[in-house]
């Protein structure tokens, strides 16, 4: 590859060391994906129940249910989402913006997708059981949009780990109007994520269950089989596009999770397991009526799957770009005197912003026929 075809390194110092960017990036974005998950996951199973045509009274309840906590869960998905890219821009920046200016058009489109949306999902949210027919589409209006956004997000990002695309695909269009369709692992990638959403969603479905078992039976059970099996059936489902994902791998990328080093494969086992565990355990929390079992230990067992398939995310972008990127190249002035500061703001903000979902999104309303 010729070298004038990659930027310079940024020759300003890091702030701080190498390994904390790195810790950062990957703490931000599981938060990040986690709401995301929820999001998405909840949009596409309140459609589901919207256009389910069995136990129509439940299922339109449901909907708005999840209807008024999507309107919380999208700012906490941007906001827990700036972080992690800007530590992506900070430690790979220069296939950042190469990527970015690539596919220019759909990069800048998602602000005014990610409003638009945004607008959909407060209107779905205000109407209480109006315009029944309206709600739908409107919902799934924003749901397409966010697909959409999560879409133009993993064209650009398999871009950045593959610079050897960037001249054929910037010449064959300068305009901008670029996605990196050629990538063959574009979309089981992308359908790797979709599923993992829905299963999450299926999640949030069985915690709302849990705040109204002792208060409405017959609804917190109709709830809680519709979540539980949505998460089992998204799970199996994960398997199959993983197993695809993982071919369109090239070899020596794949044999990372297959043995060829030890913390991935560690990873990667620890990530299917979990998979396998989490679903067992629904089936059984489904087939004994047991909602603390799949409320407390399946989303437990889930969130150290997700951790891991992020921690395996980072593994394999740096196995991408391993003849490209020399982390030892990268000059460090620690400035230790505001590291406290930050570490503090972060720490608190977090645990704000679970406060804050809790108390007014997540389980808003989570006691009151909606």
């Amino acid at each position: 590859m010729e070298p004038n075809l990659i930027p310079t390194l940024d020759p300003n110092p890091l702030p701080a060391p190498y390994w904390l960017f790195k810790l950062l990036l990957v703490v931000t974005f599981f938060l990040h994906i986690l709401a995301m998950n929820l999001l998405l996951g909840g949009a596409v199973l309140a459609l589901v129940a919207k256009w389910r045509s069995k136990n129509q009274e439940m299922n339109n309840r449901m909907f708005f249910d999840l209807a008024k906590k999507l309107p919380s869960l999208l700012p906490a998905t941007i906001t827990l989402g700036i972080a992690p890219l800007l530590f992506v821009q900070v430690l790979y920046g220069q296939f950042f913006y190469m990527a970015s200016i690539i596919v220019a058009w759909p990069w800048f489109l998602v602000l005014v997708l990610l409003t638009i949306a945004y607008y959909g999902l407060y209107y779905v949210s205000f109407q209480n059981g109006q315009h029944a027919g309206k709600t739908g589409i409107v919902m799934l209006f924003s749901a397409a949009l966010i697909f959409l956004i999560g879409f133009v997000y993993g064209n650009n990002f398999t871009l950045i780990q593959t610079p050897l695309r960037w001249r054929g695909t910037y010449f064959a269009n300068p305009s901008g109007w670029n996605l990196n369709l050629s990538e063959p692992t574009v979309i089981p990638r992308f359908l790797h994520f979709f599923t993992a959403a829905v299963a999450v969603g299926g999640l949030l479905l069985v915690l709302i269950a849990l705040t109204k078992w002792n208060r409405d039976a017959a609804y917190a059970r109709h709830v809680f089989r519709f979540g539980g099996k949505a998460f089992m059936y998204a799970t199996m489902a994960q398997f199959v596009i993983g197993i695809g994902f993982l071919a369109g791998l090239p070899r020596d990328l794949r044999m990372l999770f297959l043995g060829d080093n030890p913390l991935a494969t560690l990873l990667f086992v620890i990530g299917v397991a979990g998979a396998i565990g989490a679903s067992f355990l629904m089936a059984e929390a489904l087939r004994k009526e047991n909602i603390r079992l799949a409320a407390y230990y399946v989303p437990g067992i889930t969130g150290v799957v997700i951790l891991s398939m992020s921690v395996m995310r980072d593994r394999l972008r740096d196995a991408y770009l391993k003849p490209y990127f020399h982390p030892e190249q990268f000059l460090v002035k620690t400035q230790w005197s505001v590291f406290p500061l930050f570490l503090a703001l972060f720490i608190a903000g977090g645990i704000l912003w679970f406060v804050m979902l809790k108390r007014y999104g997540l389980f808003a309303g989570a006691n009151q026929r909606s």
